[in-house]
């Protein structure tokens, strides 16, 4: 099989536990474009974070960020984006309020979040591990419905981080209960985000894929979460990290080292290296 697109997840795939990027990851990324492959980023990132990541690879590829709701190269021209409506935010925020939790509107240029019911240990993990580069604003406000009531927000994601598992479980079923037009993902104990009905990681992928000319199989995927599983499951080759949990590995047809031992460059140069670039391809006839 030929492969044409290779979709990389970020945290704990591309980045190693201390948040960088390795240098042969970089080579390795370098190689596969200098192929012909079209490298792209799948990620529960914002678009401003997932762009900075791109740049650091020298990817100037279209980027499914905001788990699926956002696909752009830019923030001023997406070629998708799907939104939770005023109303429906709203309505969310205003049932959230209820638990002791931190509830993040997640937009492509900003964030707000309320800064009440939160430890500080909380607060600190919420910051420091949402991916978002400095230079992306972040708002903390006391009331968070009273902020949107007055300057109303239509986000592609909502990020929820709640103090202890109950509330999230009792949180969720709430909000699965009560709106149609929105899905859930739980990442773990603690974590819940929203997304606008219809959208994963998946979707958004295949959506770039029929927009590029490039089929599910013509992709390799590489990731370690959860959420990167349908992605996986679908993709012509579907690779998990070391470091991903049991579950992620069994959905995956190879399995690579983990993100601290170089998993991305060993998965690029073991298969990549076997396949002639684009371009000779289409030379020979091979591929059109």
């Amino acid at each position: 099989m030929i492969y044409r697109l290779l979709a990389l997840n970020i945290d704990d795939t591309l980045l190693q536990s201390n948040g960088r990027i390795h240098k042969s990851t970089k080579e390795a990324v370098e190689y596969v474009l200098h192929k012909g492959i079209y490298v792209t980023l799948v990620t529960a990132r914002s678009f401003p974070s997932a762009r900075k990541v791109a740049k650091a690879l020298k990817l100037n590829s279209l980027l499914v960020a905001h788990r699926g709701a956002y696909i752009s190269s830019s923030q001023e021209k997406p070629i998708f984006v799907k939104r939770i409506s005023e109303d429906v935010t709203y309505e969310i925020v205003r049932l959230l309020e209820g638990f002791p939790c931190q509830i993040r509107l997640v937009h492509e240029k900003y964030s707000i979040a309320n800064k009440s019911k939160l430890n500080h240990n909380m607060l600190a993990r919420t910051v420091f591990t949402s991916g978002d580069p400095i230079f992306y604003p972040q708002q903390f406000v006391d009331s968070l419905s009273d902020t949107i009531l007055e300057e109303p927000v239509t986000p592609p994601k909502i990020e929820i981080y709640f103090e202890n598992k109950t509330d999230l479980q009792d949180a969720k079923a709430a909000i699965q209960g009560m709106f149609e037009d929105i899905d859930s993902i739980q990442l773990n104990d603690l974590r819940l985000d929203i997304m606008p009905a219809g959208v994963s990681k998946l979707n958004g992928l295949l959506y770039l894929g029929e927009h590029l000319g490039i089929s599910r199989n013509e992709m390799v995927v590489i990731g370690d979460g959860l959420d990167d599983i349908e992605m996986i499951e679908a993709a012509g080759l579907g690779v998990a990290m070391g470091n991903a949990p049991v579950e992620v590995k069994k959905a995956a047809d190879w399995v690579t080292r983990p993100n601290n031992d170089h998993g991305v460059t060993y998965m690029v140069k073991e298969h990549f290296r076997k396949q002639h670039p684009i371009e000779f391809l289409r030379k020979m006839n091979l591929l059109k």
